[in-house]
């Protein structure tokens, strides 16, 4: 079965990017809440024998997201797209039903040069023109891939420390976006002994 969050993160990059990207071997079905969304904020989306091509404007428009459990808005991409929004046009705002602390990763994207107001389980992101680079630190699994794909498109070199978080969740992850044209790489830290 198709990674469903790993499908819809490559999406949002190509979203956060202005892309044109075809994703194959997908079930569609499993993400029709997140194909909305893209759809609500401006993408071009051509699906047919599983596989998306997704055409993205030079830069998104807002939308509001509530997750739900399946088959709502899953909560393991609200990361992922709530950092898509970032530089989008005009405000989002999101809310996180399923699970507390899923904002972390937020205050990284602030330090990146990001507009957030977080207030309980809702955050409110306005969008900026330009994220910046900076030294960060995952503190999950899909706040790590977020982080990763706001340094894909920051202005200067951005680190993304604690990879280890991210790497339980991607296989391949610097490799897939090296082929779609990221400029990355995965640094193994020397031992200090």
């Amino acid at each position: 079965m198709p990674d469903r969050i790993e499908t819809g993160t490559f999406l949002c990059i190509a979203g956060i990017t202005g892309g044109n990207l075809l994703i194959k071997g997908v079930n569609e079905t499993h993400i029709t809440p997140v194909l909305h969304k893209l759809e609500e904020a401006g993408c071009k989306l051509d699906i047919q024998k599983r596989q998306i091509q997704i055409q993205a404007p030079k830069r998104l428009k807002c939308v509001d997201i509530k997750t739900m459990p399946y088959p709502g808005f899953p909560t393991d991409m609200q990361s992922i797209f709530s950092t898509a929004l970032t530089t989008a046009k005009g405000t989002s705002i999101i809310v996180e039903n399923l699970f507390e602390n899923r904002y972390k990763y937020m205050q990284e994207l602030i330090r990146m040069g990001a507009k957030i107001k977080i207030e309980g389980k809702t955050a409110v992101i306005k969008g900026v023109r330009k994220l910046y680079g900076a030294t960060v630190k995952a503190t999950d699994l899909r706040g790590g891939a977020a982080l990763v794909m706001a340094g894909i498109v920051a202005k200067g070199e951005t680190k993304v420390e604690n990879v280890e978080y991210i790497l339980r969740g991607y296989e391949k992850f610097d490799k897939k976006l090296k082929q779609i044209g990221a400029d990355i790489q995965f640094v193994q830290e020397q031992s200090k002994e």
